[in-house]
């Protein structure tokens, strides 16, 4: 069965005034379906509004399908939305990374809105392994992250945070954040996370992000106890975080701070390597895109 093409809308404005900003949508369903190489997943709806696109389906480990959003502007700026909805069909397999940082930039008073649905039925596997969000020094954004499971369904993932620019030590000294990340099953929530700066000295407290100016939350579903004494293994022996990792009924959270990105990217991915064949059945596979 063939999937259904999508028409893409380029350089769609937000109507009104400039300050509003771009409307960005991508909403993409996968499903499972029959072919001649065997079952696989497809990409069977692709609609996509502004300044969001997706490049082709990959499949280069068989069923599962790799998606590579982009954002072609390259930066986010005050009064920009970005609305993504990823819904994974019964059975269904999609592994979803991008091919750079999603970056936010200064804003003379506007928020930048971010919203992002992913819906997994059952049966289905949604592997989200975004590179990370940049907000520059007087970004403003506000971003919401909603994973809704069905029944059996399964998740790995992360998303990882950085405030400033902490490759040139540029500190996000003003600004607003407002980030939520929620995870439910069958409507009943199993992680609901709010991450709100609103001042400088929020950075800096100790039940916060201890002056750390890189965070990361890793989730996985289906993990059991042994995958937890070897996350913590793994989270032990990543030089250059503060990390903690929690078990909570079959839902794997694992958390880091840092000064850079690089070090909660490097145990982010050691730990999806190490999960990923013990909750997936699954040997690790990096997405291409990674190397270049």
């Amino acid at each position: 069965m063939k999937t259904v093409p999508a028409t893409a809308v380029l350089d769609a404005p937000v109507p009104g005034a400039a300050n509003q900003g771009w409307r960005a949508e991508l909403h993409l369903r996968c499903e499972r379906r029959p072919g001649p190489g065997g079952v696989r997943t497809v990409l069977t709806r692709k609609h996509q509004l502004g300044p969001l696109t997706l490049q082709r389906a990959f499949h280069p480990e068989g069923a599962p399908c790799h998606l590579y959003p982009l954002h072609p502007p390259g930066g986010v700026v005050g009064g920009d939305r970005l609305d993504v909805r990823l819904d994974i069909a019964d059975g269904a397999h999609a592994l979803v990374t991008t091919p750079g940082a999603t970056k936010f930039y200064r804003s003379a008073g506007a928020l930048a809105h971010q919203d992002q649905r992913l819906a997994v039925a059952p049966g289905g596997v949604l592997e989200w392994l975004p590179q990370p969000a940049i907000l520059f020094p007087g970004a403003r954004v506000r971003s919401r992250t909603d994973i809704r499971l069905h029944d059996d369904a399964r998740f790995i993932g992360w998303e990882v945070l950085a405030l400033g620019r902490p490759v040139i030590a540029e500190r996000f000294g003003s600004g607003r954040l407002d980030a939520a990340l929620r995870v439910s099953r069958a409507g009943r929530p199993l992680l609901d996370d709010r991450l709100r700066l609103h001042h400088p000295q929020d950075l800096d407290r100790p039940s916060g992000l201890r002056s750390r100016p890189v965070s990361g939350t890793f989730i996985a579903t289906g993990a059991q106890e042994a995958d937890l004494s070897l996350a913590l293994a793994i989270c032990d022996d990543a030089p250059g975080t503060l990390t903690g990792v929690s078990l909570l009924q079959d839902l794997l959270v694992a958390r880091a701070l840092a000064d850079t990105t690089e070090p909660v990217q490097r145990v982010f991915c050691a730990l999806w390597a190490a999960l990923r064949p013990r909750v997936l059945g699954l040997a690790p596979m990096p997405p291409r895109i990674w190397a270049t």
